[in-house]
């Protein structure tokens, strides 16, 4: 295995994206998601992204790249049709010891970006180390089929019966006995059939009063 799986916070932190075509908007749309600062540089960029910059505040610098625009970065993505910027952002990139990632050139890059299969706070990241994205794609493609949007509501509901179990000040190593049985009695199956009263009832018999679907997702 060549690359070290992990999920990078880049909440508030400053980011730089160089090209404005398709590519760049879209990794632009997703740091945003993320909640990332985003400076883009380019020479000509797409309408999406000069109303990013007028609507979500992006940084947007309609000109060539220069190395200072790296200053105070946290991560670097090149997105040019540019062989020899691309080089450089990736040089550069390195001599700061910065994170960067060249868009179809893994050599060029330090990390690779996987493709997401997502359902709210739930991401599942495949990579195939970039032997294939068409293989990759098609993996993406079937999941979004097998983890639908009944996992977001999951998520949401047992990341709030956590924060409630533990401003109660129950041990967390208790909490893993109490999620299992809940999974184990089917609780995504009453929330993908919209069982609301199930899931109460389930929610009673588990964990006792006070723990009810509309409390818990207001």
């Amino acid at each position: 295995m060549r690359y070290y799986p992990i999920n990078l916070d880049v909440q508030n932190r400053e980011c730089l994206v160089v090209g404005g075509g398709g590519v760049g908007e879209r990794k632009v749309k997703t740091l945003l998601e993320c909640g990332a600062l985003v400076t883009v540089v380019t020479t000509d960029a797409t309408q999406a992204l000069q109303t990013l910059a007028s609507e979500r505040g992006i940084s947007l610098k309609t000109r060539e790249y220069e190395p200072s625009d790296m200053e105070g970065k946290f991560l670097v993505i090149g997105a040019t049709d540019n062989e020899e910027v691309n080089e450089t952002i990736s040089k550069d990139a390195a001599e700061r010891g910065l994170l960067c990632n060249i868009a179809d050139r893994p050599a060029a890059c330090n990390f690779v970006l996987p493709a997401i299969a997502r359902q709210g706070d739930l991401l599942i990241a495949i990579s195939t180390s970039n032997k294939s994205p068409a293989v990759a794609r098609r993996i993406r493609q079937n999941l979004e089929k097998e983890f639908g949007p009944e996992y977001a509501l999951l998520l949401n509901l047992m990341g709030a019966i956590r924060q409630k179990l533990l401003s109660e000040s129950k041990s967390p190593e208790a909490h893993k006995k109490v999620f299992e049985q809940l999974l184990d009695d089917g609780l995504l199956e009453m929330i993908r059939d919209n069982r609301t009263r199930d899931v109460d009832g389930l929610l009673k018999d588990v964990l006792g009063n006070g723990y009810t679907w509309e409390e818990l997702t207001l």
